[in-house]
């Protein structure tokens, strides 16, 4: 099942949310719908990863 775009991700542990991560930046602006954790590590991203459009 698909996750929206605007559920938003609150794990600073993962490795990829600080700077690629377009659910930790919806989160961080405060602009989500929903805020979840997906279980990323700081060695690796999650399944959920949505990359931030450039």
């Amino acid at each position: 099942m698909a996750v929206p775009e605007d559920v938003g991700c609150k794990n600073e542990n993962c490795i990829k949310w600080a700077q690629e991560c377009k659910r930790a930046k919806i989160y961080r602006e405060g602009k989500a719908r929903e805020v979840k954790s997906f279980g990323g590590t700081p060695e690796k991203g999650c399944g959920k990863f949505l990359p931030i459009d450039k």
